[in-house]
């Protein structure tokens, strides 16, 4: 009994942290930038964007945090239980850096909107509350611009058509708050855990 089990661990990967960091370049001219999603479950979100963008290939994401923001001002460094509870109205969201010279901004705004369902009020499938909703915290002028226009095209291409209305939240970036550490990676951390089935690839 003990080999069987000894051997089954041998079998399961180990959680290597590094896989989802790319190589920081020590060029000094490399620009990064951030992009802040809110899409239901934080968990999921930020799994299907490495499992899409993993660092170490090299694809314009360079790291993701986990964490909360566009909720009450007052309230500093939330906790999950509290963010849970709706009273503080801080959103689930992943903040992630990445290489514009490699990824843009507008195709991690329409990547958002592919892996999730953002024509539902405060919902990602059974999960309900304001810290569920669909929201882009934009970082510049720039970003908020583009994130309005990819918005129409994909309401137009892809939600009208169905008679569908986007609802998601357009608004600048607030205070940010780190979520706590068992749930960053968390999925990776754990395969097995709860994953919402609106993260998936929608188109």
């Amino acid at each position: 009994m003990l080999g069987r089990l000894k051997a089954l661990l041998s079998l399961t990967p180990k959680f290597e942290p590094s896989l989802y960091r790319a190589s920081m370049s020590t060029a000094s001219d490399l620009k990064t930038e951030i992009a802040t999603f809110a899409a239901g479950c934080f968990w999921g979100v930020e799994h299907i964007f490495l499992k899409h963008y993993p660092p170490a290939q090299n694809k314009g994401i360079i790291k993701t945090t986990v964490g909360y923001t566009g909720g009450n001002a007052l309230v500093k460094n939330p906790a999950y239980k509290d963010v849970c509870s709706g009273a503080t109205d801080h959103a689930e969201a992943v903040k992630i850096e990445f290489d514009p010279s490699i990824v843009t901004y507008a195709q991690l705004v329409e990547f958002f909107y592919r892996t999730h369902d953002p024509t539902t009020v405060n919902r990602q499938g059974g999960d309900t509350g304001t810290q569920y909703r669909s929201a882009i915290f934009t970082h510049s002028p720039e970003q908020e611009s583009t994130a309005k226009r990819v918005t129409e095209e994909v309401q137009a291409k892809h939600f009208t058509p169905k008679g569908q209305k986007i609802v998601t939240e357009i608004t600048p970036s607030e205070e940010w708050w780190d979520a706590e550490e068992y749930h960053q990676l968390y999925l990776f951390k754990n395969p097995s855990g709860y994953q919402c089935p609106s993260h998936r690839l929608h188109w």
